[in-house]
């Protein structure tokens, strides 16, 4: 699995987003960037594995079994 993050101007400043959820907006683009890299880089971090609920783009709840080892691939791209 790919997550990709995209860094562009949004709600007045500068923000990350992956997929189509945006995160708060940052005064400059450069603290964006900085953030969307942190984010792709706790991406890496092993952690416990856990029971998940998160909700699909039909509206349908979901809930599965993840493994703590299991991280994905991340990057950042720079939309502007």
């Amino acid at each position: 699995m790919k997550v990709t993050y995209h860094v562009g101007q949004h709600d007045g400043g500068y923000a990350y987003r992956l997929d189509d959820v945006w995160s708060e907006p940052f005064a400059t683009h450069d603290r964006a960037l900085k953030a969307a890299k942190d984010a792709a880089q706790r991406q890496h971090l092993e952690g416990r594995d856990a029971e998940i609920s998160y909700q699909t783009p039909d509206g349908t709840w979901r809930s599965e079994h993840a493994l703590g080892g299991d991280r994905p691939e991340t990057a950042v791209v720079d939309d502007g």
